[in-house]
């Protein structure tokens, strides 16, 4: 399947773009284009494989990263969440110079697989992926307690967490972290088997302690744009505090839109948004900031170019 191909929206569960039965809803619209950065950084987490769907818009992943381009983001990180879509992103990553891959079965997508064995036979094509030049990330990987329970699906979500940071490790690749309802139990994750030595907390969604936790061990929060709702003042404050050499942007496009775009589809070009709210947080200036995160992400990910 190529590029091209691929337009299943992976992580909804349907074709990307499949109509609703009954009434038809308008898509929201995608929100304007804010003012350019004059210092370009990188979106470190998106999924562009979202081209088509009835509910967030429609964006072709070309038209995604043009626009992208257009008002300082030079370049995304597109990361797999199934093993379909992990091998559409390490596909991608050869055909356009402004994409690197992150490949990995998402927590929520390990139960699925019902044994132990038919988990390890997908995980097994991961780590083929892992080995390409332009994947330079395992993810996104983790635990997710708010949609998964019961007891074997529980172990099959920890086994793949386990054999993902195994990959990274020995393809010293970046470890990138979903851990929805369960810092804790990543964090005993990480520092019992030990973690790589990039590991990225892929939006950021922890307290203070967590940050601190980040802090001690090295590891890279990445901030998207919920953090700027109101009520989330904890990741405000989780930012603050960060060493400015651990912090990294995102969209988790097309999700998590920033205000006052929320519940709106999100994109790569929204980024601008996200750092001149960080910097505001941070009382630094915007291009300083935009600098100090471009840094940051090449030396998590490596250069765009290299492998191209």
């Amino acid at each position: 399947m190529t590029a091209e191909q691929f337009v299943r929206s992976s992580k909804a569960g349907k074709p990307a773009g499949s109509p609703k039965p009954g009434k038809e809803k308008k898509a929201p619209s995608f929100p304007p284009n804010p003012e350019p950065l004059a210092v370009a950084v990188y979106d470190n987490h998106c999924h562009l494989e979202f081209e088509f769907d009835d509910e967030l818009g429609v964006m072709p992943w070309k038209e995604n990263l043009d626009r992208a381009q257009s008002v300082g983001i030079k370049g995304v990180v597109q990361v797999g969440v199934t093993l379909e879509s992990s091998k559409w992103c390490a596909e991608l990553a050869t055909k356009d110079q402004r994409v690197l891959a992150a490949v990995a079965l998402h927590p929520n997508e390990a139960p699925l697989y019902k044994t132990r064995e038919n988990l390890d036979a997908a995980i097994a094509e991961i780590e083929v992926l892992a080995k390409q030049p332009r994947v330079r990330a395992i993810g996104e990987t983790g635990l997710d307690f708010f949609r998964t329970e019961g007891e074997n699906d529980l172990e099959l979500q920890q086994h793949s967490f386990e054999e993902h940071i195994r990959i990274a490790k020995e393809n010293n690749i970046a470890l990138m972290i979903h851990d929805r309802d369960a810092h804790d139990q990543v964090v005993e994750t990480l520092l019992r088997v030990g973690a790589p030595e990039k590991v990225v907390f892929h939006c950021y969604s922890g307290e203070t302690d967590l940050a601190q936790i980040c802090i001690d061990n090295g590891w890279h929060m990445s901030v998207a744009g919920n953090i700027t709702i109101k009520r989330n003042q904890h990741l405000r404050d989780s930012l603050i505090m960060a060493p400015k050499e651990l912090i990294l942007v995102e969209t988790d496009a097309p999700f998590l839109a920033p205000e006052p775009f929320r519940g709106r589809p999100n994109a790569p070009y929204l980024v601008p948004i996200t750092v001149r709210f960080m910097a505001e947080q941070r009382g630094v200036e915007v291009d300083e900031l935009a600098a100090q995160l471009a840094l940051n992400t090449e030396r998590v990910y490596g250069s765009w170019a290299e492998g191209f």
